[in-house]
C-alpha cells in the first residue's frame, strides 16, 4: 500500500485570531503543520508528503519542514480549500498510482493508527474518510427557533485524513469543476460523482485547532500526556 498525504495548511484561520495563518502557530512549542507532517512522515504507508501553504510562506515552511522526512514539495494554495487541494494534486508525481490522504493542518495531533486505517480503507474501498459519532441532541433551528429534533444514530462528524485512490480524486474533482460545486471537504466530491466512501472509526484527539479554546485544549491534553515541554511544571 502506497499513499502520498497532502496537508492544507493555506488557511487565514480568522476565528483563532491570530496575525498568521493558522497552521504555523504553536502547539506545545511546535507549529501546528510540524506536527501533523511529523505524524504522516511516521506513517508506514506514506511515501511522500506535499504541504499547501499560503503563497508567501513557502520559504518559511520550507525552512519549517526541511527536516521532516518523506517531504516532496511546498507549494502554494488558493483562495478556497478545493483550490488549495487541487494544487497539491498538481505536485503529485506522474507515475504515482497509489491512495491520496487529504489532511487539515488544523488537525495536528493526528494519530498514526488512524493515518493507516484510512489509507488501508482508502486503497480496499476507493474512497474513505474518520467519523466520529454525535454524542449531544441535534437540533434544527431557523431565525432562532427550533424546527425539529434531529436524529443523531444517522449523522456523524467528519474528520481527515481523508483518503482516495488518486484516480477517483481526480474524477471527483473534475466533475466539482465542471458543475460548479463548492466543496467542503474531498469526500463531498466523492459523493457528488456518486461513488461511494466508507466511514472508519475517527478520533477525539484527531481535533480541528479553530478557535483559541481549541488550541488551550490541545496544551492541555499535552500536557497531561506528559508530551508537552512544560508538562512537569504544574
Amino acid at each position: 500500500m502506497h499513499a502520498l498525504a497532502i496537508l492544507v495548511a493555506a488557511g487565514r484561520g480568522e476565528r483563532m485570531g491570530a496575525r498568521e495563518p493558522k497552521a504555523f502557530l504553536a502547539v506545545a512549542g511546535e507549529p501546528m503543520l510540524l506536527r501533523a507532517a511529523r505524524a504522516f512522515a511516521q506513517a508506514p504507508s506514506v511515501d511522500g508528503i506535499v504541504a499547501v501553504v499560503p503563497a508567501g510562506r513557502i520559504g518559511a515552511a520550507r525552512e519549517m519542514l526541511g527536516g521532516v522526512p518523506k517531504l516532496r514539495d511546498v507549494v502554494a494554495g488558493g483562495e478556497r480549500r478545493q483550490d488549495s487541494v487541487q494544487a497539491g494534486l498538481q505536485a503529485v508525481p506522474p507515475s504515482f498510482d497509489g491512495v491520496v490522504l487529504v489532511h487539515d493542518a488544523a488537525r495536528p495531533l493526528v494519530e498514526v493508527e488512524l493515518i493507516e486505517a484510512v489509507a488501508r480503507a482508502a486503497a480496499e474501498r476507493g474512497a474513505a474518510l474518520p467519523v466520529l459519532r454525535l454524542v449531544d441532541t441535534v437540533k434544527r433551528v431557523r431565525d432562532a427557533r427550533v424546527l425539529e429534533t434531529v436524529d443523531r444514530t444517522t449523522l456523524a462528524a467528519a474528520q481527515t485524513p481523508q483518503g482516495f485512490r488518486l484516480s477517483v480524486l481526480r474524477r471527483a474533482y473534475e466533475k466539482a469543476w465542471r458543475d460548479g460545486v463548492l466543496l467542503t471537504d474531498e469526500a463531498m466530491a466523492v459523493e457528488h460523482l456518486g461513488e461511494e466512501v466508507v466511514a472508519v472509526a475517527g478520533s477525539p484527539r484527531n481535533r480541528k485547532l479553530t478557535t483559541p479554546e481549541d488550541l488551550a485544549w490541545a496544551e492541555g491534553l499535552l500536557r497531561r500526556e506528559g508530551l508537552h515541554p512544560r508538562a512537569g511544571e504544574e
